[in-house]
């Protein structure tokens, strides 16, 4: 974006909150559903739509309650992972793939996507280190860039997650992290660093880091973000990470998004209206935050009247391009006696052992869920590429834990 039109933006957004009541304002700050802030009808400024989708946009849920929807309309594309999509040290198909992800997640008429997890995997344990890119500062820069770009080719905010250091899941809601100052600069932020020159917004983390929440931080979203790095994008909370209205007020975080239904009682909400009336919270900081919104709804052209581009999901283009990442993704590091690949001629039995081998996967994995219109398991894959000629026997080999109840077979 050039100066000019920075400062058109940033001008036209200043006019919009010369107009705005309080209430309006701090309405635009939190979250008036669970993926959804409130807008102001009567000056043309929409709601911002966001989901989660690091690995395709996130089935439909319900505004005020976590249960889908529950209609058919919201199959998309299942991406390959972030963990994917570096294994291929590919910045083209990153980038084809942040297309994908941009494109349906416009489609489905969302400003926002929740993407891509930039945090580097720290911890064997963490359970979403699938979402993350790599263990690697360097190789996670080269390719969450190009995929950013990607997905905002489609009039879509990418939104980084989580700043900063969160490397584990263990406590996230409370754990501070301790850290020092080399480490921090040249491993945990050189990748954020990277995407805030390009991303329009960012998602700040769960923990603490130096005793300070991360949605809260004057260290890390004041002095560094915004001082030091001069980033002007938005600043997203994680769901449930705000814990205090001042703190968050004075700090460089704009929109509290959670997990509960009492939309007017975040700390962003109401009380963020009696902490201002009562003298506790200038009103400018709210200014500061509503600017920097209404200048990314114009980046998206969700203001200007312009005709916005429309997106669209599950097409076999899109269907293509995760494909194509899929495959370069798979690495072959032994093949000894060029065992593989199989020989398909020759086969005449072939033992699948595992549960992974039946399991589709796309319903699962909390953020990263999705409704997937195509999905191919192992042992239905390995079966369609055999043929008939083939026995293809299944095992699962160990006893999953399903509720408590174990079957082996």
């Amino acid at each position: 974006m050039t100066q000019a039109e920075e400062s058109r933006f940033s001008e036209r957004a200043k006019e919009l909150i010369q107009q705005l009541t309080l209430e309006e304002k701090v309405g635009m700050l939190h979250g008036a559903q669970l993926f959804c802030t409130a807008g102001v009808e009567r000056l043309g400024i929409p709601p911002l739509h966001m989901s989660d989708g690091p690995m395709g946009v996130r089935n439909e849920i319900c505004g005020d309650h976590w249960e889908p929807v529950g209609l058919p309309d919201d199959y998309v594309t299942y991406l390959p992972s972030n963990s994917a999509v570096a294994a291929t040290w590919n910045r083209q198909l990153a980038r084809d793939t942040g297309k994908v992800l941009g494109e349906e997640a416009r489609g489905r008429g969302k400003d926002m996507i929740l993407a891509p997890g930039i945090n580097l995997k720290r911890s064997p344990l963490c359970g979403r280190n699938f979402e993350y890119m790599s263990e690697d500062p360097c190789l996670t820069r080269e390719l969450a860039v190009p995929l950013i770009e990607g997905i905002q080719e489609s009039d879509v905010s990418a939104c980084v997650k989580h700043f900063a250091v969160n490397n584990q899941e263990t406590e996230r809601l409370q754990v501070d992290v301790k850290v020092s100052e080399r480490a921090l600069h040249e491993l945990y932020l050189p990748a954020f660093r990277a995407c805030a020159k390009v991303s329009y917004s960012m998602m700040s983390a769960y923990n603490r880091l130096a005793g300070e929440f991360c949605s809260q931080s004057k260290a890390l979203l004041n002095d560094l973000l915004r001082r030091q790095w001069r980033y002007h994008g938005v600043v997203v909370s994680d769901w449930g990470a705000v814990h205090d209205t001042q703190l968050t007020a004075e700090s460089g975080l704009d929109i509290e998004m959670s997990v509960t239904d009492n939309f007017d009682q975040y700390y962003l909400a109401r009380p963020l209206c009696e902490a201002v009336r009562a003298g506790k919270v200038p009103e400018y900081l709210l200014d500061e935050k509503i600017e920097r919104i209404l200048v990314l709804m114009q980046k998206l052209h969700m203001l200007d009247g312009e005709e916005r581009k429309p997106g669209c999901y599950d097409t076999a283009a899109h269907q293509l391009a995760a494909l194509q990442t899929a495959r370069e993704s798979v690495v072959l590091l032994k093949n000894e006696d060029n065992l593989l690949p199989l020989p398909k001629k020759k086969l005449k039995k072939l033992l699948v052992i595992g549960d992974n081998a039946i399991c589709a996967h796309a319903p699962g994995g909390g953020s990263a869920e999705i409704k997937a219109l195509y999905e191919v398991t192992p042992l239905l894959g390995i079966k369609s590429v055999l043929g008939g000629n083939t026995e293809v026997r299944f095992a699962r080999g160990y006893c999953p834990d399903t509720d408590g109840e174990q079957n082996c077979t």
